[in-house]
Parts: C-alpha cells; structure tokens; sequence
C-alpha cells in the first residue's frame, strides 16, 4: 500500500523552545517542521499504561505528541515493574494513570495528558474515542480489543494494535475507513474469539519484559508515520517478532468480504467468554471460598476430612507459589483425560491463580463422573491476599 495521507493538519507554529527540544526531528526531511507540526497538534489515546503502554506514552510524549490520553483503571503492584517501565517503586499503590502522567511530564511538560480512569467498556467508549485522532491499544485481553476494534470502526478512527506473550510480539494498524479503499480491521485478523481458556492471558503466560520495548516503539513508530503522513504503515499487514530468533515477519491481512459490518457495540465479554459455558455451569454449585478451604485444610489436619487439594497450574507456577498440602495436576492434563485414571477416589478440591483454569478443569471433572469436585473462587490470588499475605504474589 502506498503512503497514506497525514492523518492531523499542522498546528500554527513550533515556539522556540519546541524547536530546539524537537530539532533532531526537523533536521529530517521526511518529518520536518511540517511533521513537528502535526505531532504537536495530534491527539491520541493509549488504552492501557501497562506493558506497552510504557514504552509506548513515553516515546510519544518525547517525540512531541501535543496531547495524550490514557485509559487506565488499575493500580500499580510489584509484579508490574519487571516490564512497565513508566512505573518505579514508589508507585506501587498508586493508580497507573496517575503515575504513567507524572512520568509523561518528567519527560516532556509540554504534553497535555488527558486521565479516563474508568474501566473501557461499552457504554463509555464511544465518548472517550471521540476527542482524539489516533488509538493505540496495548490491552492484553481479547473482549476489550474487540470493543476498541469496534468503537473505532464506528467513529472511522485508525489504530495500532499490538500484543505479546511470552517471547512473542505482533503489531498491526486497523482503519476500516483508510483512504483508497483499503482499510481492514481486528475481525479481519480474528473473526471470532478463540475459545476460553485457550490463549492464556501474560498473567497466566508470562512476557519477557523487553520484549515490551521492542512491541510499544515499533506501535509509536506506526502512531508517527499515521499522524505525519510518511512511511508504509502496516495497514494491511501483520507483523510479527520472536525475541528468541531475534526474527520478524510479515502476514498480509486482507478484508473478508463476507464479514458482517459492524453497527453497533455488543456485550464484548459474553461475546468472548473469561470461561466457558460448560465452566460456568459446573462451578454454579460447586464454588468454594478461600476462607472455606482454610476450614477444610484445617478439619483435614485434624483428621476430620479427607480430600485432595489439586492444583491445576504449570508446574514453573507452583515453583513459585504453593497452598500448603496441595498436589500439582496441570488442567491439560486434566482436561484432556491424560491424569483422571491417577486421581485418587477422594472428593477434589481444585484451585487455579486466579479461578478460571480450575473452573475448566472442573467442568471436565463433573463430565467425567467425579461428582464431589469443587473449585476454589478466586485462585491463589485470593489465597495469597486472604490467608497467607507473607506469601509471594506473581
């Protein structure tokens, strides 16, 4: 696809003081003081100040994007700091948006830094979208990449997308609306949800926190070539990067002429499901709290209750962190049948980190005849914040 035309028109004038903090950027042709102009008069919103929100608000802050807005509603913990560099030590507790505009500005004061300290759903994204020119989406969960598809579809608005897992990072550029007839958007790359409990979350999975880098620049590289007009964006194309084999490649993403349009916004997580149909009915009447465990770890000390406490983590999870008395039986090979012939004839209590793996694996359970099987609601999250907090949590 050739070049696309500047998505903002210059503002007025750069004031002396832009001039010299942005001079490596006039100084190239392709940006120039035209370019600078056009950065300094965008508006784009980052959803997410996490692992490529980082990277991605602080490099659009000091390329002289003139205004930020960030939709964040969570707060900063320990486990953020390996990979969200916009946060330090002393933010821990602190909302991510408050911290991600404090260190916007110890960079570049001259941004304007907008705050949407809600939750991104159905009802507010419309009107948060309105106000700006460009999206970048860096959430890591499948009903709010839909809902950000969608709501940019309906406003004609572009976006950069990327993602990471692991070792892997994928970047795209959706603009249903792109001039000359091009445009693709999200449904094109996935017309439907993978199944729940498929793609594990980086909660669950894990991400090599450079990685985080490498994805949030190569999207403010995309943010800058939309807002100038320079360079082939990757509007149609996915690209996609394995810090292992330090390789990229390119996957063409063409527009399904059978998608049905988009005309309005839906419930996005009924739509993706954090758990399956068959999960949800089994753990209807066999949900358990932590609190309730506790007793029942106790009463099994006591000798008055004999059960097997199953965790259905990875093993480099359980590495991490273990309830007291508890056996490691990964939910694949529950799931998949490989561990019910080892499972002792005992009711089964399962738990998983956070409560959506092991209400899977108990879905399997229930269909294969173990009728006493429970799960734990709120995994070992829960745990670790109710009844053991000198615990480590990840």
């Amino acid at each position: 696809m050739s070049t696309l035309p500047p998505l903002v028109e210059p503002a007025s004038e750069l004031t002396p003081e832009e001039i010299e903090r942005y001079s490596r950027h006039l100084i190239i042709p392709d940006i120039g003081v035209p370019g600078q102009k056009r950065l300094k008069n965008a508006k784009v919103l980052v959803i997410g100040a996490g692992g490529l929100g980082s990277p991605a608000l602080l490099y659009l802050a000091a390329a002289g994007v003139g205004t930020l807005g960030i939709v964040d509603f969570d707060v900063v913990d320990e486990s953020n700091l390996q990979r969200q560099i916009i946060h330090g030590v002393a933010d821990v507790g602190r909302t991510k948006a408050q911290s991600a505009k404090e260190s916007v500005h110890a960079i570049n004061p001259l941004v304007d830094v907008r705050l949407h300290e809600v939750q991104l759903d159905s009802n507010n994204s419309l009107e948060i979208f309105a106000d700006y020119d460009l999206i970048l989406d860096g959430t890591d969960n499948f009903a709010t990449r839909y809902l950000v598809n969608d709501t940019a579809v309906l406003l004609g608005k572009p976006y950069v997308w990327g993602s990471i897992y692991r070792f892997d990072g994928q970047v795209s550029v959706f603009w249903e609306d792109a001039p000359g007839g091009h445009g693709v958007n999200y449904r094109d790359l996935y017309p439907e949800a993978p199944p729940p409990g498929m793609v594990p979350s980086c909660a669950e999975g894990g991400v090599l926190g450079v990685l985080c880098a490498s994805i949030g620049s190569t999207m403010v590289n995309e943010a800058i070539k939309l807002i100038t007009g320079v360079g082939r964006t990757l509007l149609g194309r996915l690209l996609i990067f394995d810090a292992l084999e330090i390789t990229w490649r390119e996957v063409a993403i063409r527009r399904d002429p059978e998608r049905e349009p988009i005309t309005e916004l839906i419930d996005y997580a009924a739509f993706c499901g954090v758990v399956s149909d068959d999960a949800l009915t089994a753990a209807a009447d066999s949900t358990i709290s932590v609190g309730d465990l506790k007793v029942r770890l106790d009463a099994r000390e006591a000798g008055a209750d004999d059960f097997v406490l199953v965790d259905v983590r990875e093993p480099h999870e359980y590495e991490i962190v273990q309830i007291p008395g508890s056996v490691l039986i990964p939910k694949g090979d529950i799931v998949s049948g490989a561990a019910l012939a080892t499972l002792p004839d005992k009711p089964l209590v399962l738990h998983c980190k956070s409560g959506a793996r092991s209400a899977e694996a108990l879905a399997a359970l229930k269909k294969a005849g173990f009728k006493d099987a429970v799960h734990v609601a709120g995994g070992i999250l829960a745990w670790v914040t109710t009844i053991e907090p000198d615990k480590p949590s990840y």
